[in-house]
């Protein structure tokens, strides 16, 4: 993989592939193996040069939606998540998960792939819970507020022990993002960033174009050059432009070079000085 976006003058500066980890985040038989697994990878990545991997801790439910045909301007469409939709949904087959079992569950993670992460010289980064919403179907999903994300880096103190800030979800934790940007960023704790916006709470949201959200995008990307981000930024999840197939929802082709060319010019209108 590597090779290949050298081949087209790239530099892989991010991994977000991500092996199975379910029995890890729910203590389940096979977890020691899955751990194993993971750790390999780091020491993979570390071996090429790969200097980031974006991790993720969402059990069972993982990324959830509840349409992704939301009219928006242009005629584009946008994805969008109401919890209201899900209020006659019925327990996974996995019942209640509970938020202290999903720490503790997290903290044997950390514990045993940190040193090793360290070891690589390969910064690990947390995505958010998407929705930030707990708990949803008896699941706990503990990755969901500024404190908790707080406690994350706390848990297991270690300059590899980080998080991806995904604007979209953490816009739904917090009414004031560039404070939380300046928040994580003073601690050296942003190692990657998801640049994208929606409109709502965590119970009922839509995504929007990076321009027709909530957030002052502006207001953000300043905040990233206060604290001395350089790392890696990706708009993520786009809206499907009018005229463009809707098969893969949230990554259309037009809507991502609108957002290309969005990202590029409110950077160097901030960080050219």
């Amino acid at each position: 993989m590597r090779e290949d976006y050298e081949k087209c003058g790239l530099e892989l500066a991010v991994y977000e592939g991500r092996p199975n980890m379910e029995q890890i985040k729910l203590a389940l038989p096979g977890r020691d193996e899955e751990i194993e697994v993971v750790c390999a990878m780091l020491r993979n990545m570390g071996e090429l040069g790969i200097p980031v991997w974006c991790s993720m801790w969402m059990p069972i439910l993982g990324v959830m939606r509840t349409s992704r045909e939301i009219p928006t301007r242009a005629g584009a469409r946008v994805s969008g998540f109401d919890h209201a939709q899900l209020r006659d949904e019925p327990l996974t087959e996995h019942g209640i998960v509970t938020e202290d079992e999903q720490w503790e569950n997290l903290r044997y993670f950390l514990e045993r792939t940190v040193p090793v992460a360290e070891e690589a010289g390969v910064k690990m980064a947390m995505h958010p819970d998407d929705p930030p919403l707990s708990p949803i179907r008896g699941v706990a999903r503990i990755m969901s507020s500024i404190e908790n994300y707080q406690r994350l880096v706390d848990l297991v103190p270690s300059p590899c022990n980080g998080i991806a800030l995904c604007q979209g979800n953490f816009a739904l934790m917090t009414d004031e993002l560039p404070a939380a940007i300046r928040h994580f960023g003073q601690q050296d704790k942003i190692h990657f960033v998801h640049f994208r916006d929606v409109r709502g709470t965590a119970r009922k949201f839509e995504e929007t174009f990076h321009d027709d959200g909530q957030t002052d995008m502006y207001a953000c990307m300043k905040a990233y050059k206060d604290v001395g981000y350089e790392g890696v930024c990706r708009p993520d999840h786009v809206p499907t432009m009018e005229g463009d197939d809707n098969d893969r929802p949230m990554y259309s082709s037009i809507g991502r070079l609108f957002a290309i060319g969005y990202l590029k010019g409110l950077r160097e209108s901030v960080y050219r000085d």
